[in-house]
């Protein structure tokens, strides 16, 4: 068997070179093939690049390395976005300044590509692409598009290097290895590199991917001392990419810490509605990137539908719950993991919703688990507080991080019952007074529905009277969906996302939690899948979104 070490990307660290050279030794490797960009990203281009001049291996150019020998303006890495050009720049003006003009002329000798024909075995090594050294071969490609980079080659085996995200496919026939990067992470956290060792025997050819540790914290303290930006020693330091993000493909970018520029938030507004999540957060190091999740694109905020069956059928209800919808409860031992979920995964907020909430015998124990975790508000028409329930209530009463969010459309019977069912406005009110009777934090939503604004003031001096604040009551809109086929028109490319579990998966907004009446608004029709998996997909998505329109989607709040 032949082992043969493939790297690329070393990027100025030779921590990573002489961790790797070491790794492959122990690993029985026959040989060593770098794939180029011997700078870039670290603070020691010239210390890094003669260790592998040194070491007599073969080297494939890369950009960096082309466009350092040719003394060019720029990096030529392939970046379209002004944000990642901005980075881009910097370093190399940084990493030209620091390669001698002897290794600058080495470089000018390195040839484009490699063959081998290694035991039978056809191997092709380049840097970007066959079609240019800095062409992009994702993992995400599609079959055609991969096929589109292979034709040109034709070989059993195709090596490159340049994503810096390493990956293994198999295409009619033919294995694909991006090795990844050796001096930089692959966005995973893990702050070390990656190399892939091919393995040739009888005419066949596998490979793996191999993650190697080297010290990362005096990369970054070199990056530091050579007055770079922080974001990239914070890069080198923790593992997760703080600068060149646009050029990652949808798919890819999820996984990471970090998912966009800052300034790509600009659209969502730093005044939100009532109900909407709060501005970005700028604490972290002042870094230029910031996570999708958590921000105003994608609020930490967790929706939890306990049940779908309703003791009202409001002709407006964007989910279609009424006393004859089907009941589709998750049950007290979902909702405890679904919490758990939620504490690990980074949410700050839950809402658990209905249909109606208190329908469901465990509601107390679900509100009182989830609230023990992190603040919690449970969404109710307030009607039912009697009997059992009211005992229920009263085990609420002071809880921290506990409140209600009750519906009251209107300062009088008959333009509340005329939209929730007769009865119901003086149920309601009723309700209201008891909880805050007990001491616990009612807010009130109104879903805007023509009230007069003689009639909103008056709902305001009634709220007062049974001791809800004026900051806890908000307008919630009408939206067309479920009953309603009147009101905002929302749709998955127009609506900010806030996920939402059911019984029937995962949802991107809780006004969209029907899988009959918002098929469109399902993001997995998975019970139990995980809450990271459901978050990754979102972000996908929105980032998907973003890039065909240059946009983001509007906030809708459905919470206070």
């Amino acid at each position: 068997m032949v082992r043969l070490a493939l790297f690329g990307g070393v990027y100025g660290n030779p921590w990573a070179v002489r961790a790797l050279f070491a790794d492959a030794e122990r690993r029985r490797c026959d040989r060593l093939v770098c794939l180029g960009d011997l700078g870039g990203f670290g603070a020691r281009p010239d210390e890094a690049a003669r260790l592998v001049r040194d070491a007599g291996l073969p080297v494939v150019a890369g950009n960096y390395d082309q466009s350092i020998a040719e003394g060019a303006e720029d990096c030529g890495c392939g970046y379209s976005d002004p944000r990642d050009n901005r980075y881009a720049e910097i370093m190399y003006a940084f990493t030209r300044d620091a390669t001698s003009p002897e290794i600058a002329r080495w470089m000018a000798t390195l040839p484009a590509e490699r063959r081998e024909e290694i035991e039978g075995v056809d191997v092709h090594m380049v840097h970007g692409s066959p079609l240019a050294v800095n062409d992009f071969l994702w993992e995400s490609l599609d079959d055609d598009a991969l096929r589109a980079r292979l034709a040109p080659s034709g070989a059993d085996v195709l090596v490159c290097a340049h994503t810096g995200i390493p990956w293994i496919r198999v295409i009619d026939g033919s294995l694909v290895v991006n090795v990844g990067t050796i001096g930089r992470s692959a966005n995973d956290g893990h702050p070390g590199g990656w190399y892939a060792i091919l393995h040739v025997e009888d005419g066949e050819a596998t490979a793996e991917l191999v993650a190697v540790d080297f010290d990362h914290e005096a990369h970054a303290q070199a990056i530091r001392e050579a007055g770079l930006p922080d974001a990239f020693a914070a890069t080198a330091a923790t593992g997760w990419w703080t600068t060149c993000l646009e050029v990652l493909p949808p798919r890819e970018r999820p996984p990471g810490r970090y998912h966009c520029y800052r300034e790509s938030l600009a659209a969502i507004p730093e005044s939100a509605p009532a109900g909407w999540a709060s501005a970005v957060d700028e604490s972290p190091g002042d870094l230029p990137v910031v996570s999708l999740f958590g921000s105003g694109a994608f609020p930490a905020r967790l929706w939890i539908y306990t049940n779908f069956h309703c003791n009202l059928a409001c002709g407006y209800c964007a989910v279609a719950s009424s006393p004859r919808a089907a009941r589709r409860s998750l049950g007290l031992g979902r909702v405890r993991d679904v919490v758990d979920e939620a504490v690990a995964e980074g949410f700050r907020e839950i809402y658990l919703t209905g249909g109606e909430p208190f329908l469901e015998e465990d509601l107390v124990d679900m509100a009182l688990y989830a609230a023990r975790m992190l603040p919690t508000t449970i969404l109710t028409n307030a009607m039912l507080f009697r009997g059992r329930r009211a005992v229920g209530l009263r085990r609420l009463a002071g809880v921290p991080n506990l409140s209600l969010q009750a519906s009251l459309d209107g300062a009088s019977d008959a333009t509340h019952d005329a939209l929730r069912g007769a009865g119901s406005f003086r149920r309601a009110v009723d309700g209201i007074r008891a909880a805050r009777g007990l001491g616990i934090r009612v807010l009130v939503s109104t879903t805007a529905a023509g009230q007069s604004a003689d009639e909103l003031a008056d709902l305001r001096a009634l709220l007062e009277d049974c001791g809800v604040d004026g900051v806890d009551h908000a307008l919630r809109p009408l939206v067309a969906r479920g009953f309603s086929h009147s009101g905002a028109q929302v749709s998955l490319d127009r609506l900010i996302p806030e996920l939402t579990v059911t019984a029937d998966g995962l949802h991107w907004h809780p006004v969209g939690a029907d899988v009959e009446t918002s098929a469109d608004l399902l993001v997995a029709a998975d019970p139990g899948m995980a809450l990271s998996e459901g978050k990754r997909l979102i972000v996908e998505r929105v980032l998907s979104l973003r890039q065909a329109d240059g946009s983001l989607p509007s906030a809708l709040a459905c919470a206070i």
